[in-house]
């Protein structure tokens, strides 16, 4: 007999994208105190006495635990219930920053740091991929596209790109270690604008730890029998390595090789984020109407390949006489990265019954995403360079898309812009 272990929803079924404003005010100044030190941190750490290798660690050690965080945060909604998880993030977010920056740094410790930088890893992705889960499960199926597009709105448009404009603003007045703990004081703030409002989940429909090992091999039997959701997995972890793997090491390739200063590099950054930003948003909604694999294919994997590719080549021939150029192959790396925007809407369509294991799967890629792409670093920088690694970054790309083309979802029907019912689909063909 199947086992099911279908998510206990905190609010009524069928809810709209606006029920959760709050939450999505709450995730965008959250994401907002994450993302101060995106532009910055890896060259501070340096300047304090660490190598670039090392922080390359250091990235891979906090992308482990975001990983792992990430990989349970649906299936520890389906027992405990969003809230619950959202509050956990919070608190794995708060508790060790207090010790990175009041024990780790001020003592020059390699262990210190890569424990609690480490272990705040795990903070985000409980919190914002709780969310995720909590809107996949609770929203209208003909709203997912764009309720998902309002979440990685607001997700990307604090972690890097308005946290990058907050530090540029505060590093000036309040130097680099001051305002890190001024975006402290911003998490705090989103984490608990976020949760507070959210109903507890009832006693009597809350799980045990004791359920996690079922859900487990439910999760494996899934797997097995439904493989797209693997495959989805391994491209979500696609998508976000090469963006978190350049906060490590392009910041040197700005300042130090082609000579620009931090500031330019931190505007690149903000530039690759806003645009995705926008593109979030437009594409969480159009691709409601045409294809979500398609888009991703298309738009995601092959655009996403070709536009990495400029991120290195347009900045070397063109840093020093036109910095539009430079901006602007930002900006539509930004935009093709936004192609994968359906996989959060494509992933639990594939199991409808089971869509907390769906998101556990999908989180365990975003989360993954924030190991690997350091740690291509740490492995290759050496070797390849600078270029070697960005064309490493293209391959995959591609691969996302190859991946992408074998996810087959259940049949759906041509959206009808005229019901509330219809589903995606592209030239007769799933997506």
């Amino acid at each position: 007999m199947q086992t099911t272990f279908p998510a206990a929803p905190l609010l009524p079924a069928s809810r709209l994208p606006r029920s959760f404003t709050l939450q999505y005010a709450g995730l965008l100044v959250f994401m907002i105190g994450d993302g101060v030190e995106v532009g910055y941190l890896s060259p501070f750490l340096v300047q304090t006495g660490q190598t670039e290798h090392f922080v390359a660690l250091l990235f891979t050690a906090y992308g482990l635990f975001a990983a792992l965080a990430a990989w349970f945060s649906g299936l520890l909604c389906d027992i405990f219930g969003s809230r619950a998880v959202m509050t956990a993030g919070l608190l794995f977010w708060i508790v060790p920053q207090l010790l990175f920056l009041g024990v780790a740094i001020p003592a020059h410790s390699s262990a210190l740091l890569l424990l609690t930088y480490g272990l705040r890893g795990a903070g985000y992705p409980l919190f914002s991929y709780g969310l995720l889960t909590l809107l996949v499960t609770t929203i209208r199926q003909d709203r997912l596209g764009r309720a998902v597009g309002l979440f990685w709105f607001c997700f990307t448009c604090g972690l890097p790109t308005v946290g990058s404009i907050v530090a540029q603003l505060l590093l000036p007045v309040y130097g680099q270690y001051i305002t890190l703990w001024i975006a402290l004081l911003g998490v705090g703030a989103g984490g608990l604008l976020a949760v507070l409002p959210l109903p507890t989940t009832p006693r009597a429909e809350k799980g045990s730890l004791k359920d996690i090992g079922p859900t487990l091999r439910e999760t494996v039997r899934q797997i097995r029998h439904n493989p797209g959701v693997g495959l989805a997995c391994i491209v979500r972890a696609v998508n976000s390595s090469a963006t978190h793997g350049l906060i490590v090491f392009m910041p040197f390739f700005f300042t130090g090789r082609l000579g620009l200063s931090q500031d330019v590099w931190i505007r690149f950054l903000e530039i690759i984020f806003a645009s995705n930003i926008v593109f979030n948003l437009l594409i969480g909604f159009a691709s409601d109407y045409i294809s979500w694999r398609q888009t991703i294919i298309w738009f995601g994997g092959i655009g996403s390949a070709v536009s990495c590719v400029g991120l290195y080549w347009i900045p070397l021939l063109y840093a020093h006489s036109s910095l539009l150029a430079v901006y602007g192959s930002a900006a539509v790396f930004g935009m093709t990265l936004a192609g994968y925007v359906p996989l959060s809407a494509l992933t639990p369509s594939l199991l409808p019954d089971h869509k907390g294991i769906a998101m556990s799967l999908l989180n365990l890629g975003a989360g993954s995403s924030v190991w690997i792409g350091p740690f291509i670093v740490y492995l290759f920088e050496g070797a390849v360079g600078t270029q070697g690694i960005i064309l490493i970054y293209a391959a995959l790309f591609l691969a996302s898309a190859i991946l992408t083309f074998f996810i087959t979802p259940p049949s759906l029907t041509r959206p009808d812009r005229t019901s509330s019912q219809a589903l995606p689909q592209s030239e007769g063909v799933p997506s």
